[in-house]
C-alpha cells in the first residue's frame, strides 16, 4: 500500500511539474512578445508623438539594457530570498507596467515606462531557467529548456509580426493592454503552483564574500569560460544580424512594415515548433554534437543573405538562422544550470547578463560595420561565426551523454 501511495505521489508531482512548465512557457512567450512588438511600432509612435524615429527608437535599449542588468540582480537575490517572491512580483510588475505603457502621452513617458518595464519584468525568465535546473535532472533537462527557449523564439517572431499587423486595426495602446491582460491571466494560473517555485536556501545565503567566490569558480574553470564566451558570441551574432534584417528587406526587396514583419516571422518558428524536440535530441545525442552544428547552421544561413537571392529564399534563410540559435542557446543554458551548484542564481544571472550584453554589443557592432555596406557587415559576422563553429568542436567535446554536472570533472573541463 505504501509503495502504491508513493507512486501516486510521484505521478501527482510530475503532473504538477509539467503544468507549471506550461505556465512558465506562457509567461515567457508574453514577455518576449511585448519586448519585440515595439520595433515595428516605431514609425507609428514617431508620428503619434511627433518625434524622430531615432528618438522614439530609444524605447528598445531603454528596455533591453535595464532588463539585462536587473535579471542579473534578481538571479543573485533568488539565492537569498527565494525564487517564488521574485517570480510572482516580477510577473505582477510586468502586468502593471505594460498596461501603464498604454497611457503614455509623449515619447519621454513611453521611454520611461519601457525602462521601468525592463527593470520589473526581468525576474521571470532567468529564474524560470534556474527552476528547471532544480525540477528536472540534467539528462532530461533539454526538453523543458527547449520549451522555454521555444517560447522566447515564438514571442520574438509573433511579437515583431503582429505588432506591425495589429497596430492599424486596434492601435498601439490596445496592443499593450491586450498583452497586459494576457499576463494577468498567466499570473492567475501560476498562483496555485507557487509552492513549487522555491524559497531561499539558508545554507547558501550566509556570507557576502561567497558571491565573489562563486563568480571566481564560474569564470575560473575552462568549462565556465567556454560556455559564457559562447553565450556572449551567440548574443552578438544573432542580435547583430536580426536587428538589421528589417532594413535588409526594406532596401533589397522594397517591403513595407507589414511585409517585413511577415518575412521575419520565420525567425522564431523553428524554436516555437521544434524547441522541445531539439531538447530531447540534446538529451539523447549530447550537447557536444548539437552546439557546433547550431553555430554552423547560423553562419551558413547568414552567408546566404550576402548574395542576390529571391525573397522566398531570404525568408527561409531567416528561419534557418533562427534554427541555429535554437540549437545553441538552450543547450548552453542547460550547461549553465550545472555550473553554479547551490548558487544556481548567480550562474544563470551571469548567463542572462552575458546574453543581453551580447545583444546590445552585437546590434551596435553590426550597425557600425554597415558603414561599409550590408554585405560587408554580414561577411565579417559570418567569418567570425564559422571560425567559432570549428573551435566549438574540440571545446565542447566533453559535453556528451556521460558528463555528470556536479562532479569535479564538470568543474575543471
Amino acid at each position: 500500500m505504501t509503495k502504491l501511495q508513493d507512486e501516486l505521489t510521484v505521478t501527482k508531482s510530475q503532473k504538477q511539474r509539467e503544468r507549471l512548465l506550461r505556465i512558465l512557457v506562457a509567461a515567457t512567450f508574453s514577455i518576449f512578445f511585448q519586448a519585440y512588438m515595439v520595433a515595428p511600432l516605431i514609425p507609428h509612435l514617431s508620428e503619434a508623438f511627433e518625434v524622430s524615429s531615432q528618438t522614439i527608437g530609444l524605447i528598445v535599449p531603454a528596455y533591453l539594457i535595464p532588463y539585462g542588468i536587473a535579471s542579473f540582480i534578481y538571479a543573485l537575490l533568488s539565492d537569498y530570498i527565494g525564487r517564488r517572491r521574485i517570480i510572482l512580483t516580477s510577473l505582477l510588475a510586468f502586468v502593471v507596467l505594460t498596461s501603464l505603457t498604454a497611457t503614455a502621452q509623449s515619447a519621454s513617458q513611453m521611454i520611461f515606462w519601457r525602462f521601468l518595464t525592463g527593470l520589473g519584468a526581468s525576474g521571470v525568465i532567468p529564474l524560470a531557467l534556474i527552476l528547471i535546473g532544480h525540477l528536472f535532472p540534467y539528462d532530461r533537462r533539454g526538453r523543458p529548456l527547449g520549451w522555454i527557449f521555444g517560447a522566447m523564439a515564438g514571442g520574438m517572431a509573433f511579437g515583431s509580426t503582429f505588432g506591425a499587423l495589429l497596430e492599424p486595426l486596434v492601435g498601439w495602446r490596445a496592443i499593450f493592454l491586450g498583452v497586459s491582460i494576457f499576463g494577468a491571466f498567466v499570473l492567475w494560473l501560476l498562483l496555485p503552483y507557487q509552492h513549487l517555485l522555491g524559497d531561499a536556501t539558508p545554507p547558501t545565503a550566509g556570507k557576502f564574500r561567497d558571491l565573489f567566490a562563486t563568480f571566481k569558480s564560474l569564470l575560473g574553470s575552462r568549462r565556465g569560460q567556454r560556455t559564457y564566451a559562447y553565450v556572449l558570441l551567440n548574443g552578438v551574432f544573432h542580435s547583430g544580424v536580426y536587428t538589421w534584417l528589417g532594413l535588409y528587406f526594406e532596401d533589397r526587396y522594397s517591403l513595407g512594415s507589414a511585409s517585413i514583419g511577415l518575412a521575419l516571422l520565420g525567425y522564431g518558428v523553428p524554436g516555437f515548433l521544434l524547441g522541445p524536440v531539439i531538447g530531447r535530441v540534446a538529451d539523447r545525442w549530447g550537447r557536444n554534437r548539437l552546439v557546433p552544428l547550431g553555430f554552423g547552421i547560423a553562419g551558413v544561413s547568414a552567408a546566404i543573405l550576402i548574395f542576390d537571392i529571391p525573397l522566398i529564399v531570404a525568408a527561409l534563410a531567416v528561419a534557418s538562422l533562427s534554427l541555429g540559435y535554437d540549437m545553441t542557446q538552450p543547450l548552453l543554458a542547460g550547461i549553465v544550470t550545472t555550473l553554479g551548484g547551490e548558487r544556481g542564481g548567480q550562474a544563470m544571472g551571469l548567463n542572462v547578463f552575458t546574453l543581453f550584453t551580447g545583444f546590445g554589443v552585437g546590434s551596435f557592432l553590426f550597425g557600425e560595420a554597415m558603414r561599409l555596406g550590408f554585405s560587408t557587415a554580414l561577411t565579417v559576422f559570418v567569418a567570425v561565426e564559422l571560425v567559432a563553429t570549428l573551435a566549438a568542436i574540440p571545446l565542447f567535446h566533453s559535453e556528451g551523454l556521460n558528463l555528470k554536472p556536479n562532479n569535479s570533472h564538470s568543474r575543471s573541463c
